[in-house]
């Protein structure tokens, strides 16, 4: 099943993969952020069950199954550039915003901020045609919200 999924990522010609690998690769992205700084908490688990039951309107049975695939993807991607270049195609530009906004929501679950986390929203943000600046202020929103 994973190999397979790897197998779209890489080899689907751009805007042909399924709207559900695009949300198995934002799962990934989450976990992997989650795990960056080498504590994946609960609470991490948790914002990340509650992004994608908003995001996809999923129930909440639904997007810990999700979660728990992510998780088994995430462990055997070799880099984040995958992750990225799925969501990048299958999410308008105008939409990416909030696909940063839910990275802050993971890296800020635990009420700390790690350089490492940091460092993939930033490369994340990059990969996606997002700016420093606009990936600052989803930041400042997130935290306002929470």
């Amino acid at each position: 099943m994973i190999a397979n999924f790897f197998k779209r990522l890489t080899e689907a010609p751009k805007d042909s993969l399924q709207g559900e690998d695009a949300r198995l690769a934002l799962c990934a992205l989450l976990v992997r952020i989650a795990r960056a700084d080498a504590h994946y908490s609960d609470a991490e688990t948790a914002q990340i069950d509650r992004v994608l039951v908003g995001r996809y309107g999923l129930s909440p049975f639904e997007a810990t199954a999700l979660r728990r695939e992510g998780e088994e993807v995430e462990e055997t991607a070799p880099d984040t550039v995958r992750f990225t270049r799925a969501i990048k195609d299958a999410v308008p530009h105008d939409e990416r915003i909030g696909v940063i906004e839910a990275l802050w929501q993971i890296v800020l679950a635990d009420g700390a901020r790690d350089a490492e986390e940091d460092s993939i929203v930033r490369l994340a943000s990059n990969l996606l045609g997002i700016n420093d600046r606009d990936s600052a202020l989803a930041r400042q929103r997130v935290t306002a919200r929470s």
